[in-house]
């Protein structure tokens, strides 16, 4: 299948570089571009396009009224390109509340000195995407088929089809004393879907770990504390964890638990050697390490395998492990991975998770 994308940037050298990149796959076709928000929306309602890679910042009409109005018309898949600024990225975590499901960094030394993992970086994001098709509400689907339990593992029954499943049905925490949740693509929008159905005085800290740019992960905590119930923050060196307070890793860095106190956090710079920064593995692993079998581990949607591992451990110290299920994943891909690998105690939709904490949080 190919996918068609529209690029839209106001700056030429974006247009033509972006459309080069795209154009080397033979995955994908580039069936026009735009110079503003005002012919983007004009060409996404004629041309009709899987994905749409936008730029924030243009005239006449800026990405944020383009995308308002592509979502309310003609819903797709959208890319946000986004400077490494506070504003931009107040700006793009906006336009992910607002649809979009993913965003990359527009810095152009990249896109000329780094071409090649930058355009390989592109190219993944817009083949995962466009296997996707958009609806306007973008609600979670609903289930069908019965509750299944994972072969191979002691799990309890997953919810893999497209309806929510009973109460009754829904997964125990049981005495969970902390909870980790680790996302990648999609995960903003989702990480936002739970943590605001959380009662103000939950239980246990919960530590998120989503890869995100340096210059976002503060501005996306305050934006998640505005809208949450709990406490939300920019994790830093020395937290002490507290119930009812989520713990952001900060971007460009790494979150584990301090291995001598379990009830403090320790920010590090991270190795250059690894992938991501933050890494969803290596918190994942502290916390099994800090909590043993106390602690309920929670993956999202994101491109990649991230977490797989750390779930891994977490299983070896008798944790629970949830993954998204396929349904409600903006990219199945950190999901599947450990569903795959027979980790995962229950497979639920967004709106399953969401449920099963608030109702824990509330008993």
């Amino acid at each position: 299948m190919t996918v068609r994308v529209l690029v839209v940037d106001d700056s030429v050298f974006f247009r033509n570089r972006i459309s080069q990149m795209l154009a080397a796959h033979s995955g994908i076709q580039v069936v026009d571009t735009a110079k503003n928000g005002k012919e983007a929306v004009a060409k996404v309602k004629r041309l009709k396009p899987d994905v749409v890679t936008m730029d924030v910042e243009m005239p006449e009409m800026d990405g944020i009224t383009a995308l308002k109005l592509i979502m309310a018309e003609n819903p797709c898949q959208v890319v946000m390109l986004s400077s490494l600024t506070r504003r931009s990225a107040a700006v793009t975590l906006e336009a992910l509340a607002l649809g979009a499901v993913d965003y990359m960094e527009k810095d152009a030394r990249a896109w000329v000195a780094d071409s090649t993992t930058t355009g390989v970086t592109l190219v993944d994001k817009i083949i995962a995407l466009g296997g996707r098709k958009q609806t306007a509400s973008r609600a979670v689907p609903t289930i069908k088929s019965e509750a299944k339990h994972v072969s191979g593992c002691n799990a309890e029954k997953i919810v893999e089809a497209e309806s929510a499943p009973s109460v009754d049905r829904l997964p125990k925490v049981l005495d969970c004393k902390i909870v980790a949740i680790g996302a990648s693509t999609g995960g903003p929008a989702a990480l936002q879907a739970i943590l605001t159905g959380l009662p103000g005085d939950f239980p246990v800290p919960v530590l998120l770990t989503q890869h995100m740019p340096k210059a976002f992960t503060s501005v996306f905590a305050r934006r998640l504390n505005d809208l949450c119930a709990i406490e939300v923050k920019e994790a830093e060196d020395g937290d002490q964890l507290l119930p009812g307070c989520a713990y952001l890793a900060p971007g460009g860095q790494q979150m584990i638990i301090d291995p001598l106190n379990a009830g403090k956090l320790i920010i590090r710079e991270s190795d250059e050697r690894m992938t991501y920064k933050p890494s969803v593995d290596l918190t994942f692993a502290s916390v099994a390490k800090g909590y043993g079998s106390r602690v309920l581990a929670i993956v999202l949607t994101g491109m990649g395998a991230d977490g797989c591992d750390g779930a891994r451990v977490l299983k070896k110290a008798g944790a629970r492990v949830w993954a998204q299920d396929k349904g409600s994943s903006t990219i199945f891909g950190m999901p599947k991975a450990v569903i795959t690998a027979e980790l995962a105690d229950a497979v639920l939709n967004l709106d399953n998770i969401r449920q099963t904490l608030t109702r824990w949080g509330q008993r």
